[in-house]
């Protein structure tokens, strides 16, 4: 069960509500940029991880199992 003061939760409101989301292959948001972090974990994400969810402009990732816990409080939408 989520709980109102989760460790992951940050300021992350106020720029990752209601955002639509990609569910896709990790990808390097530019030309030098060798990982990534969740928004909410911090897990580390790189070419060998696999799929994840990420803003349209592919900037903010967010891990599988972050998606899952907050993605009816944050009302993302998967396109």
């Amino acid at each position: 069960m989520l709980e109102k003061n989760d460790w992951r939760l940050m300021n992350q409101m106020e720029y990752l509500y209601g955002k639509s989301l990609l569910h896709i292959p990790y990808q390097h948001y530019r030309e030098g940029w060798d990982h990534d972090h969740c928004e909410f974990c911090s897990v580390k994400f790189s070419i060998e991880t696999g799929e994840a969810y990420c803003t349209e402009d592919r900037y903010h990732w967010i891990c599988m199992k972050c998606f899952n816990d907050f993605h009816e409080i944050f009302a993302w939408v998967v396109v």
